[in-house]
């Protein structure tokens, strides 16, 4: 019985270890199945985010994509935007503008007892026209002058850029000689002038850089405005330039046409500066000038020329300062002391050898007087010395001011001068120290 007893313990207790071991099977399974759908569904999610970036990059990719075709679209349409302006204000730029001037003017003269009598003379001056453009990469520029007695071009050439600070000039263009583009603040000039040494023009080529602050001119005259010795003119005294037009011999008059003719040829000019600036007030440029040409006679080269200088032209503010010394050399075969030139429609006389010194000061001063805007306050002064053959030293001493209304510029000037064409006297003359009182009012547009 206790055997029977136990047997079906035993098997009752064996039954339930069978069960207890199947289900934890069953429980491992599932567990194991929920934690394989909690990892799909992670995969899932995963799979979802690497679609998803995937689908990003794309659609960046795409946007770039799409991005650098308007990139490039506006990078042609800014470059055919670009030709189209340039295009419009290269014809804005074409074109020549047309500027001139109309003066009159009133002179007392103490040297002309007539003139004295009348308590002076009022005369027409000139009518001038300036023109002024560009056509394509052409520049023109040239000025033509009307004066009662005669007509002449003052200067006339065609200019090339070929950068912003180079340019090739060619025609009738201005020696590069001293301070430019004047050496004097008056009407008259200084004395240099009356020696073409001064605001003269000659026909040739010319090349100028105007950096800063080095400016540079380099230039080769083939000869002078009027054609050279035998020009097509119809007087080679008609010119705004003074130019050598002969050859005096002894005893030969001052202002008498000129027996033997001659004119410059072949004159190679170099002018060099260099700009000084410590300060916001202060500019000082620094140069030197030098001309070397030779002298044509009717038939053959009779000699040669030259000339150098060094000058100094300062700003301070509202005060400028100019200075120059400067000598000029005509070596004639036969050692002439004398030459004949000529300009306004008349012949004069220079010496062939002789020193020049400048020294200008100007003061301008803004006002608001009515029109009046501005006075320019100035004193130039200039003598021509050591000349050749003994003649005696000019000089000139020009006290004057400037008056700014508007278009309209007026020159009061006070001269004193020995020796000086245009104040009774000649660059070869003996004579007194005389005086003038000029006003030359001008009209600009």
């Amino acid at each position: 019985m206790a055997a029977a007893l136990a047997a079906p313990c035993a098997a009752a207790s064996g039954t339930s270890g069978q069960g207890k071991t199947a289900k934890s099977d069953q429980q491992k399974k599932a567990d194991m199945a929920a934690r394989i759908e909690i990892m799909q569904k992670q995969i899932d999610m995963l799979q979802k985010q690497l679609d998803d970036m995937r689908a990003q990059q794309t659609a960046s990719q795409q946007q770039s994509s799409d991005t650098r075709k308007k990139l490039d679209t506006l990078a042609k349409d800014n470059k055919k935007t670009k030709a189209k302006v340039a295009k419009v204000e290269k014809k804005q730029k074409n074109g020549i503008t047309v500027g001139g001037a109309m003066r009159f003017q009133y002179s007392y003269e103490d040297y002309n007892k007539n003139n004295v009598h009348r308590t002076g003379d009022a005369d027409f001056d000139i009518f001038r026209l300036n023109f002024r453009g560009r056509v394509d990469d052409i520049e023109l520029q040239a000025e033509w002058r009307w004066f009662q007695y005669m007509s002449a071009v003052k200067y006339a050439w065609l200019g090339y850029d070929f950068s912003k600070n180079q340019q090739l000039q060619v025609g009738l263009t201005r020696i590069p000689f001293g301070n430019q583009p004047y050496n004097s603040h008056n009407y008259f000039f200084s004395s240099n002038y009356y020696l073409g040494l001064e605001d003269t023009y000659h026909m040739g080529v010319e090349y100028v850089y105007s950096g800063d602050p080095w400016n540079v001119q380099l230039a080769f005259f083939k000869n002078d405005g009027m054609g050279g010795i035998d020009g097509y003119v119809s007087n080679r005294s008609n010119s705004y330039s003074y130019n050598v037009v002969g050859v005096r011999s002894p005893g030969e008059g001052i202002y008498a046409d000129p027996q033997h003719p001659a004119a410059s040829i072949n004159t190679a000019a170099a002018r060099v500066a260099y700009t000084f600036k410590p300060n916001d007030d202060l500019k000082i440029e620094l140069g030197a000038s030098g001309l070397h040409g030779g002298l044509e006679g009717p038939s053959s080269s009779i000699g040669n020329y030259s000339a150098y200088a060094l000058h100094m032209n300062a700003d301070y503010k509202r005060l400028n300062v100019q200075a120059q010394a400067s000598r000029y050399d005509y070596n004639v075969d036969g050692g002439a002391d004398r030459l004949a030139v000529g300009a306004y429609a008349f012949y004069d006389t220079i010496a062939a050898k002789a020193d020049s010194y400048t020294f200008n000061v100007k003061y301008h001063q803004p006002v608001q007087w009515g029109p009046v805007h501005g006075l320019d306050f100035y004193n130039d002064y200039s003598l021509i010395t050591n000349k050749s053959g003994q003649l005696p030293s000019t000089f000139m001493n020009i006290l004057g001011v400037g008056v700014s209304a508007g278009d309209l510029y007026t020159y009061f000037d006070f001269v004193t001068a020995r020796n000086q064409p245009f104040i009774g006297g000649s660059m070869a003359g003996d004579g007194k120290v005389e005086h003038r009182f000029n006003i030359n009012f001008g009209f600009y547009f």
